[in-house]
C-alpha cells in the first residue's frame, strides 16, 4: 500500500491516486492532516496490544503494517475543526497534539520507505544548510546574508550591486513573492530587526529553470521571463528543457546529500549560460506544468512512487 500525507483536497496528492487507480493500482491511500480532529483517526499504544491505525480521506482505516510506501507531502496545517474554537489555547492544543501525534505515530511505527523522511525534509526546507551543499557540490550559488541589521544590508548591497530579499521559512497563506530591495536605508531599522530575512546578489538573466526530480529521472522547464518570481504569471514561454547531465549530477549529488529521494528545484541560467542554484523544496509544486508541457507528470511521479516501493520490498526479501 502507498500511503499519502498532505491536506484535504491537495491536487498533487488527488491527480497522482487518480492516475494509480486508472492504471488498476488500488491501494493507494490519502490521510488528510487537517482533518484528524472531529473523529477518532488514528491509534497507537506502546506495546502492540493492537494495530496502529489510522482514518483515511474515504473514512476507511488503514493498518500502517500493511503501508510500504510513505509520500509525506503536506504536513503543517491547522486542524478545519478547530477553526472556530474561540480560545487560542485550545486551538493551539488541538493543532499541536493532532499534528504531533500523527508525526510521532509514523516516524516511530513506520518502517518502510519514506519520500522523504520528516527528518530530511525539515533540515532541506533550510534555505541555508541547502545552499551550502549545492555549492559544496559544484553549482554556484548567489551570494546570500541572513540577518535582521539594516546597516549590514546597505552594506551587502554596496558589495553585490543589487539585492533581493525572500523569507528564511514563510508563512501560510498567499504566496510571498521574492523583492528587490534597492535602498535599504529608505526603510526604518525597526522593519529588519522584527525578524530575519534572506538577502541575496542578484541573479542576472531571463532564463529560469523549474527542475523536478523524482528519483534518478528528471523532467524540467524554461520559463523565459524578465521579472523576478515567475510564479506571479504563467503566461509567460514555457517550455521542456533537456537536464545536462553535469547538472544533473550535481542535482543527486545535492538530494542525496540533503537525505531527498525527490525535489523540486529552482535554477536561474545567467545570460552566458552558467546555472545558478537558487534553491530546492522537498515537496514542490509540479503539476502546473502538466498541461504547458503535455507531459504526464503524475504519471511519472506515480512511476517513481511503485519503483521506490518495489525497491524497499526487494531491500525486505
Amino acid at each position: 500500500m502507498i500511503l499519502t500525507v498532505t491536506l484535504q483536497d491537495d491536487l498533487h496528492a488527488l491527480a497522482v491516486r487518480n492516475a494509480a487507480r486508472r492504471r488498476g493500482y488500488g491501494d493507494f491511500r490519502i490521510i488528510e492532516c487537517d482533518q484528524l480532529s472531529g473523529r477518532p483517526s488514528l491509534s497507537w499504544n506502546s506495546h502492540a496490544d493492537s494495530p496502529v491505525t489510522l482514518l483515511d480521506s474515504d473514512g476507511n482505516r488503514v493498518h500502517l503494517e500493511d503501508v510500504s510506501l510513505l509520500w509525506w507531502r503536506r504536513v503543517r496545517a491547522p486542524q478545519k475543526a478547530a477553526e472556530n474554537i474561540a480560545k487560542t489555547v485550545e486551538r493551539s492544543l488541538i493543532n499541536n497534539d493532532c499534528r504531533g501525534a500523527l508525526t510521532g505515530i509514523l516516524t516511530s511505527s513506520f518502517h518502510g520507505e519514506w519520500v522523504s523522511h520528516p527528518e530530511a525534509t525539515d533540515r532541506a526546507s533550510d534555505k541555508l544548510p541547502q545552499t551550502l551543499i549545492a555549492k559544496e557540490a559544484g553549482f554556484r550559488v548567489p551570494k546570500t546574508l541572513v540577518t535582521q541589521s539594516r546597516d549590514e544590508v546597505v552594506h551587502f548591497l554596496h558589495q553585490v550591486g543589487r539585492v533581493i530579499v525572500k523569507p528564511v521559512v514563510g508563512a501560510s497563506g498567499p504566496l510571498m513573492f521574492t523583492q528587490y530591495i534597492d535602498d535599504p536605508a529608505s526603510f526604518p531599522a525597526e522593519s529588519f530587526e522584527a525578524c530575519p530575512a534572506i538577502y541575496q546578489e542578484y541573479i542576472e538573466g531571463d532564463e529560469h529553470i523549474r527542475l523536478n526530480c523524482f528519483g534518478d529521472r528528471m523532467y524540467a522547464a524554461l520559463l523565459k521571463t524578465d521579472k523576478l518570481d515567475w510564479r506571479a504569471d504563467l503566461t509567460i514561454p514555457i517550455s521542456t528543457w533537456p537536464v545536462p547531465d553535469e547538472i544533473g549530477e550535481k542535482v543527486i549529488t545535492v538530494l542525496r546529500r540533503l537525505g531527498l529521494r525527490m525535489g523540486i528545484i529552482d535554477i536561474k541560467l545567467t545570460p552566458s549560460g552558467e546555472p545558478v542554484w537558487l534553491e530546492v523544496n522537498p515537496q514542490g509544486q509540479f503539476l502546473f506544468l502538466e498541461p504547458i508541457l503535455k507531459i504526464p507528470l503524475a504519471d511519472y511521479f506515480l512511476d517513481f512512487l511503485l519503483s521506490e516501493k518495489s525497491s524497499d520490498l526487494t531491500s525486505l526479501r
